[in-house]
């Protein structure tokens, strides 16, 4: 059988799949207002990159979030962009807005480029961001007649390979729903191996070419042996934008790195200096020269953007050029070092002044290793008050190990001297170990436990700061991913089929053999911590 396929236009009962504008439906109404909102985003659509090129090489690169986050992400924008220099035909598919609606009109995901059904395509390459995205996964693929699990996908159904962030840490609950993974930079190894699905004439010699590459993850052969990340070559930074779209956060921004990797060891985080070499810079004139002119804004991306020393130089060219200004991963202790920083981001129209904490008191931040101190925060926060923005908004967890009372008091009196020179917003999230950083293995603080650190911040604080929390039930949930193995994952297709409410996952969870890298000693404990 050769991989080259085109999918065959019949369910797996052998009946006939209908195109949607054909297909015969009780809420024809509903579908054709569900279509023609996607028509018109593709009409907002302004494109800075290579066209679709029709060709027999067709295939889906498919994000499992809706059209607003995907179209956020530059990995993906990135992707797509090689997948057409390659002369591959690649499309775009989103897990829809409101599945469920979608699922009662009985529409499918379709390519916003040509209307086709994601199932008439021989291949999808899906970028995961994070864990939660393993359930819109699911009902992207089952939603569209195609199996999830890689087990039960036939020769007629699509290939699939997954790649994207999710692989830096722990691929492994995604394992079961992919054919080929690609860990790490999939810069230079995306291409080769769809290229080798479509020179390939069997699956096994397919199989056998991907495991050669670079960050190659076989799930079916290599089991929980997994390669080291691909790290790609400077020569093919920055990645860059391809599409402007008003439908997102970042409306109409242009999207590009400014540097790749960080150099700091933050004991928390994936993206820490010993994953891919550390920090790699990329030249201001570099930069300047790929920004489009139709582009109104740019957003400048790396995990430590604000360390590039370049970056003030770089924010005034874009300022002087008239140019909205975003970017991302702001460090406390250069923002105050370099007031320029927030000088500039202000002159360019942002309202929002955004850096993190990330611990809740100053001895927490040193045992993650993160180098921000009040003295940063309070300069920020000065900053924020005196150059007009609206709020200073302040990233941080709640549910770090060792956390005690006492830090959380001093957050409390901490933010209030905060609010004294700026309006601030904190936006806490709740610590969730990641495999591949020193804090692997740590604890989840507790669903209960956190939920009243939650309540005690906001008492605390009395209305002097805004308190937005993340959903400390799905950091839960996270959590388990994150730690789990492949049966973690399968856990989540059976919570999306019994209607993926958390009282769903909990059940899934609960069914879990120890075996699979089971992160807690029963359920009960790590709901109460």
């Amino acid at each position: 059988m050769s991989l080259t396929r085109q999918a065959h236009p019949c369910n797996r009962q052998g009946r006939r799949i209908l195109p949607p504008r054909y297909a015969h439906s009780l809420m024809a109404t509903d579908r054709w207002t569900l279509e023609k909102e996607y028509r018109e985003r593709v009409d907002r659509e302004v494109l800075v990159g290579p066209e679709l090129v029709r060709g027999p090489h067709r295939v889906a690169l498919a994000y499992p979030s809706p059209y607003r986050a995907g179209m956020s992400s530059l990995g993906y924008q990135w992707i797509l962009r090689q997948l057409r220099d390659a002369g591959i035909a690649a499309e775009r598919v989103f897990l829809p807005d409101d599945p469920d609606a979608w699922k009662q009109a009985r529409l499918r995901a379709f390519s916003l480029e040509t209307g086709a059904d994601l199932s008439s395509f021989p291949v999808i390459a899906v970028s995961l961001a994070y864990e939660l995205e393993l359930a819109g996964l699911v009902r992207l693929l089952e939603d569209c007649g195609i199996p999830a699990l890689r087990r039960e996908r036939g020769p007629m159904d699509p290939a699939v390979v997954i790649g994207g962030p999710l692989t830096f840490s722990n691929p492994l609950p995604a394992a079961s729903f992919a054919d080929v993974m690609l860990l790490g930079e999939a810069d230079e190894t995306t291409v080769p191996a769809l290229q080798a699905f479509f020179d390939r004439h069997d699956r096994e010699g397919w199989l056998d070419a991907v495991a050669a590459l670079p960050g190659g993850y076989v799930p079916e052969r290599m089991g929980a042996r997994l390669p080291p990340v691909a790290k790609a070559t400077d020569a093919l930074l920055p990645a860059r934008s391809m599409i402007l779209t008003p439908d997102t956060e970042l409306s109409n921004m242009f999207l590009l790195e400014g540097e790749r990797g960080c150099h700091r060891q933050c004991t928390f985080c994936v993206m820490r200096r010993t994953t891919n070499g550390g920090m790699r810079l990329v030249s201001p004139e570099r930069i300047l020269e790929l920004v489009p002119d139709e582009a109104p804004k740019v957003g400048l991306v790396g995990a430590a953007i604000s360390d590039h020393p370049k970056l003030p130089d770089l924010l005034e060219t874009l300022v002087a050029a008239g140019k909205g200004v975003g970017v991302s991963s702001l460090r406390a202790d250069r923002v105050a070092r370099k007031p320029r920083i927030a000088q500039l981001l202000r002159a360019s129209g942002a309202r929002t002044l955004t850096v993190a904490s990330d611990a809740a008191s100053q001895r927490l931040r040193r045992t993650i290793s993160k180098g921000t101190t009040e003295a940063h925060l309070l300069t920020c926060a000065e900053q924020a008050g005196d150059l007009g923005f609206d709020v200073l908004k302040v990233y941080m967890m709640v549910g770090v190990p060792d956390e005690t009372d006492e830090d959380l008091e001093e957050l409390i009196a901490f933010t209030r001297q905060l609010a004294a020179k700026s309006r601030v917003a904190l936006g806490i999230s709740t610590f969730v170990a990641k495999r591949m950083t020193p804090m692997d293995g740590s604890g989840f603080a507790g669903i209960k436990p956190v939920e009243k650190r939650l309540k005690t911040i906001t008492r605390g604080l009395q209305g002097k700061a805004q308190v937005r929390a993340t959903s400390v039930r799905w950091a839960w949930v996270e959590y388990v991913l994150a730690q789990g193995g492949p049966l973690a994952g399968e856990a989540v297709m059976h919570a999306v089929r019994d209607g993926g409410s958390f009282a769903d996952y909990k059940r899934a969870f609960k069914r879990l053999p120890p075996e699979d890298h089971r992160p807690w000693a029963s359920l009960e404990e790590a709901l109460a911590g």
